[in-house]
């Protein structure tokens, strides 16, 4: 348990969890960003729009992670595609993620009555006009807790970023067992750190709940 406590084991640690949240809160970014892109060619009344985001979202969701990350390290180089190792594993990261962004975020804009879109409409507004300005913010409002479980889930999904030259937490557990150190401690306080993240992760959307609440 008192693993830690060792200057050089300390300082290992620390890098460790400042890079898993590096790794979390860039793939997190890329992945709302992409969801939201996505989310928005599943509502197109554009037909290839549709047809794009539906294989991209029904693919991804439905390949292993482990698998994405095989596909970004290995199969992107060959197509002249050279990046480091934190690039490479945000690639598979928010590829990955995106996908389950884009379903909470359209079963949100699915409960937006139909009506709005259509008076927004009737008033001259574009698609995008009436997605962006009345239908995303009232989607949003409503997904917070299913998009909540999205982004806990993520920092535990970097840890597979670890076997792939990234010096993240998991990866930690590697050097530390190289050492010599009893396996349960080091588990120990790896999981406290991925508990930490999912309870900070959560705290902060359960606040987004309570500030963006609807008052009926």
């Amino acid at each position: 348990m008192g693993i830690l406590f060792e200057d050089d084991n300390f300082a290992l640690f620390r890098d460790g969890f400042l890079q898993t949240i590096e790794l979390s809160a860039v793939s997190a970014l890329f992945a709302l960003l992409l969801g939201t892109v996505l989310a928005a060619f599943r509502v197109s009344p554009v037909p290839a729009l549709r047809v794009f985001g539906t294989v991209w979202v029904n693919t991804f969701r439905n390949t292993p992670l482990t698998l994405l990350f095989f596909v970004a390290f290995f199969a992107l180089p060959r197509l002249d595609a050279h990046f480091d190792a934190f690039t490479f594993a945000v690639i598979a990261l928010s590829s990955y993620t995106g996908a389950f962004v884009c379903e909470v975020l359209r079963s949100g804009i699915n409960t937006v009555p139909f009506g709005q879109a259509e008076a927004a409409r009737s008033l001259g507004m574009t698609f995008g006009q009436t997605l962006g300005s009345i239908v995303l913010p009232q989607a949003a409002r409503t997904v917070l807790p299913p998009m909540s479980s999205v982004f806990i889930a993520l920092p535990r999904n970097s840890a597979i970023a670890g076997a792939f030259n990234n010096a993240e937490l998991y990866n930690l557990q590697a050097t530390l067992t190289d050492k010599g150190y009893a396996i349960f401690g080091i588990f120990f306080w790896v999981a406290l750190a991925y508990l930490l993240l999912s309870f900070t992760i959560g705290g902060v959307f359960r606040l987004l709940e309570t500030r963006l609440a609807v008052v009926r």
